[in-house]
Formats: C-alpha cells, structure tokens, sequence
C-alpha cells in the first residue's frame, strides 16, 4: 500500500510538472519502417534463449594493437561468438586500431555488434587522435546551445566513423553538491532548466547526425558526497525536490527523444524505500517512475556492474537478476560475465523472469540496431577516416567552446590580464598538483605563459613534493610582484575527493594574506575558491588539459575575450551565472 500511495503521489507530481516544461524539439534515428521490423522480428524468433540474454550483455575492449592469435582477440572473439554478447564498451584506443579491431569483431558476430563508448568531452576522451572538447560543466559555462549541439554533432561523426554507435552521454546530473566527487566538472551545472536545455541540445545534434545519446545516472547523482565506484550514495531528498531538480533533466531528455537512459547505482529513499536497493536494482524507479510515469520508451543500461555501489551488498548474479527484473535491457560489464548470462538463463527456465522480458529488451536491443542500420552494414570504411576524424573545423569548433567557456570570478587590483609592464623576474608561476602522479600538471600552462613572458619563474609541486622544495617555492613567490597559481585535482573514478591539498589550500592561502598580487587559475573544479576568498583574481578552465592550458595562457594574457558564467554557485561567495567580461587587448 505504501509504495502504491508513492507511486500515485509521485506522478501526480511529475504530470503537473511536465505539463508546465518548455517544449524541446523531439529528434530521433531514423524510425524502424516494415524492413527493419522484418529484420528484428526474423532475428528474435530464431534466437535460442541463451543468445537472447547474450545480447541484454555489454561487455569492454581497447582499440589498441593486438596480434590476431593474441589472448586478448581470443577472449573477445570468444564473447561475440560463444556467449553472443550484444554490445561492446570501447575504453581506451587509438584511431586505425580501433576501427580495425572493430571491424574484426563485426565479422565474427552473427548478429550486428552495438558498440559503445563514454565520450562526455569527445570522442578524444576515449580514442586519441580525435576531437578533444572541454568537460560538460564548461558547456554550462558557455550557456550556448549551438555549442552544445555542434559538440554533439561532432561527437556523432566521428564516432560512427570509427564504427561507434552510442555514446554514454550526455551527463544530465544536477550538481548541486560542491563535494560531489564523482559528478562536479561532468555536469552542465547546477541550474536544471539549464542543465536539460543543453542537454537536449547535445542529444539533438548526437542523435541527428547517426549516435544514440544516453542521458545519465538516473535518477540523479548530483547530489552525493560518495562516490558510487566505492561505495552506495544515498539521495536524501524529498520527492517534490527531487522532481524539481534531479528528474527535471531527465524529463526534458525525454522529450528531446533520447534513445537511452543509464541507471546510477543510488540509495533513493524517496523513490523506493527498500532498505540498501539501489536505484538500479528497483522496480518502482526504472519500470514504474521511468518507464510509466515518464514515459521513457527506449534503451535501459545499467552503469558499469563492476562498481562497488552493487558489488558491496550483492553477488554478479544477483544484481543481474534483480536489474533485469526492474527494467534493465542491457547489463554493463557484469562480474562473472558467463556465470551472470548462465544465472540469467536459469532464472527464465525456473520461472523467476518470465521469456517476454527477456524477449521485450532483446527486441529493443535489435531494433535499435536496426534503426543505425547494422543489419545492412555493420562495417566501417577505414579510407574515409583521414576525412571524418579531427578536421580543420572539428578542432576550430572545439577551440571555440574551450575558449568561449574561460569564467572570469574576480578580478580585484586588475590582476588580469597580465600587462607587460611587470618585469619577467617579478611574476612566478606555480603549479601545484593534489593527486601523487602529476607533478608536471601544469607544463603547457607555463610553457605557453613563458612564451609571452619570458624570464618569468616557475616550480611545480604534487602530492609527493617534499617541504623543503615548497618552502623554496614559497620564498621565491614571496619576493614576486604577482603569483600565479594553477591549481590541480584530477575527477577519477574511485579517488573520493576532487578538493585540494590543505597543504596547497594554506601556501595560497599565505600568499594572499600576504598581500601579493594572486591569481589562481583552476584546471578542475571552480569550487576551489571556497578555500581562499582573498585572492586577487580567480580564473575557471574546468578541466586539465593541453587545450585548456593553451587556451588560459591566452586568458591570463589578454589575448581572448572572456565572457563565460559560473555554473554552479560558490558557497557564500558568488551566484550561478556570475562571470566577468574583459575583452581582449
């Protein structure tokens, strides 16, 4: 009776909600017409069961180089055609490899493969040699739809040239949570009107160039100071927040026509209030919340099986059971992948799944890959790769967004732009690295400031450093006119903290009360401000990369205009949307 009450309560929510959203222009793959369906409905009825639960599977590889008669081949070629998984998750590659690989593998299959990729920031941030973009949170900064769908566009192209056909993107999590560390850069903001119409806008270009966008972690994993990798988050708010905030972006997703939707592995008590059953696992919120009350007629995917927000409480096969059972269609990288597809099989022949649910995801599955096209070609045109993969435009459009994102917070005695009139000797440039293995973080950053200022000084710290070396940094920085500090703290899965160092929070912190001229440029999240208000001036890049790097020096030198806009708030200091503009010189 409780969870009927819910139930009701929560869609009475969400209809008076939607009613009220601003319509998004619904753009799909092309529809599945009679030849398509011909082709899924031929497929499912000669399937066995075994090879009908083999395509609810998704399993990774690299695209790198590996030797035909390699374990490596061997083991994947032994999932295609023995367990007859239904997808694969590229993880990491470079261009030529991975095609190749690709097309090895299609030709294995007997059914089409539907491959898969994470590119929040670009194809680049899986296969190198392609288009890098600057993190999500870094769209939010832009606020610029175009972007946002030319991001996506470009992501669609190069994708499926390299034989991609999905994307795990885009993140729709609301972070409102500055100790998120798992989300923070990953998200458009904290703002969720913003947040969906971007999002939507991403999804349209994806979708419309040929990608299957999948909007994530449902039902909403902004909110959390855990991070899932490790441990089960719990989302602690009440429905009518979470409706308004984490399901908002969802919604608007939805109606942008999103092919599919990854599930978080979420403590949601508000939701379904089944002690330790997360969000993936639970029928009321992927079959009742998403699929009835909201409307979400396409692909359901787990997140990775692999992570401790399942693996703490449940067993392979046991999570496998239950997702299924709540809504899944297709279960990524399953511990025990054979043991999961065996247990899966048994739970159909013992009658805990009725066939039909496993025949409803493996059709949507299917049809999906009918929809791209696959069961007329499943395979790529390596010769057209030097065409479609980092053209001029690719990289000018990419550029763009990186430069249209730099957020000027403060700006306080006109530390910016760094004017030639302070002699070389009189600035030092510090990059100061929170994680253990990026000592040299901030190289580009220095190397392209020096350029424009040679002569200046320059040390690099991590989480190694010893305090002899800082207190050396430190003492040539307390003898400088202007102290430029870029500061570090890489998003990794499973590292529990984005935030930095105390011990470089107190040397800025030091250089400020000082009195000396401080600009902090951030390389990661913009809530480090938090730590030090005092400083002069405060730049956001969002993200640590070559490109980002390249692109502050130009900030911090006056040779790009600056016009981005926080998105996110900064406790106590300044508001969402606050930025401010400086032409260049």
């Amino acid at each position: 009776m409780r969870n009927f009450l819910l139930s009701i309560s929560l869609g009475i929510l969400l209809i008076l909600h939607l009613s009220c959203a601003p319509e998004v222009t619904k753009v799909q793959l092309a529809p599945t017409g009679p030849a398509e369906a011909k082709w899924v409905n031929k497929t499912l009825a000669k399937m066995t069961l075994e090879e009908k639960v083999g395509q609810m599977i998704g399993w990774r590889y690299n695209g790198r180089f590996f030797n035909r008669d390699s374990d490596t081949v061997k083991e994947l070629v032994d999932l295609v055609v023995k367990e007859n998984i239904g997808g694969l998750i590229i993880f990491a590659g470079e261009v030529y490899e991975t095609a190749h690989l690709t097309n090895f593998l299609q030709e294995k299959a007997r059914i089409p493969l539907l491959i898969a990729a994470d590119f929040e920031w670009g194809a680049a941030m899986r296969i190198n040699g392609t288009t890098l973009f600057p993190p999500l949170m870094a769209l939010g900064a832009t606020d610029s739809e175009d972007l946002a769908y030319q991001m996506g566009k470009i992501t669609a192209v190069e994708g499926r040239a390299l034989g991609i056909h999905m994307t795990y993107a885009p993140v729709v999590d609301v972070n409102i949570n500055p100790d998120n560390p798992v989300i923070s850069a990953r998200s458009l903001g904290e703002r969720p009107e913003s947040v969906g119409r971007l999002a939507a806008a991403f999804i349209r270009g994806c979708q419309g160039n040929g990608m299957i966008a999948t909007a994530k972690h449902f039902p909403g994993h902004g909110d959390t100071a855990l991070d899932s990798h490790n441990l089960m988050p719990a989302i602690n708010a009440d429905i009518t927040r979470l409706e308004q905030v984490e399901l908002y972006p969802f919604a608007q997703a939805i109606r942008a026509g999103v092919e599919a939707v990854m599930t978080a592995h979420l403590f949601v008590p508000a939701l379904d209030p089944t002690p330790g059953l997360p969000a993936t696992l639970s029928p009321l919120i992927l079959t009742d919340l998403l699929r009835k009350k909201m409307g979400f007629k396409g692909l359901i995917v787990t997140d990775a099986m692999t992570m401790g927000g399942v693996t703490t409480a449940f067993s392979a096969q046991e999570a496998a059971l239950k997702a299924v059972q709540a809504g899944v269609d297709m279960v990524l990288l399953p511990p025990d992948l054979p043991g999961v597809i065996d247990a899966l099989v048994r739970s159909v022949q013992e009658r805990a799944i009725p066939e039909s649910r496993i025949n409803d995801s493996a059709r949507r599955v299917l049809e999906l890959k009918a929809r791209l096209g696959l069961q007329n070609n499943r395979y790529i045109d390596i010769g057209l790769l030097p065409q479609k993969i980092a053209s001029r435009p690719h990289l000018e459009q990419a550029a763009r967004t990186f430069e249209k994102s730099v957020t000027l917070v403060k700006n306080d005695r006109d530390v910016l732009p760094i004017f030639p009139e302070i002699p070389a000797e009189k600035i030092a440039v510090l990059s100061l690295s929170s994680d253990a293995d990026d000592y040299f973080a901030g190289q580009t950053f220095i190397r392209e400031v020096q350029k424009r200022i040679p002569g200046l000084h320059a040390f690099y710290a991590d989480a190694f450093t010893g305090q002899e070396f800082i207190r050396e940094a430190k003492a040539r920085a307390f003898d400088a006119d202007l102290v430029v500090l870029a500061l570090f703290s890489s998003l990794r899965s499973g590292k529990d903290s984005i935030d930095l160092l105390p011990g470089h929070i107190d040397l800025v912190r030091e250089l400020s009360w000082a009195k000396k001229k401080t600009l902090v440029v951030s390389f990661g999240s913009p809530y480090f401000l938090r730590h030090f208000p005092e400083v002069d001036g405060y730049i956001c890049l969002y993200r640590n990369t070559a490109q980002a790097q390249e692109v502050a020096a130009k900030a911090v030198c006056g040779e790009i205009d600056i016009e981005g806009g926080l998105p996110v708030s900064i406790p106590g200091l300044y508001p969402v949307g606050h930025g401010l503009t400086i032409k260049k010189r």
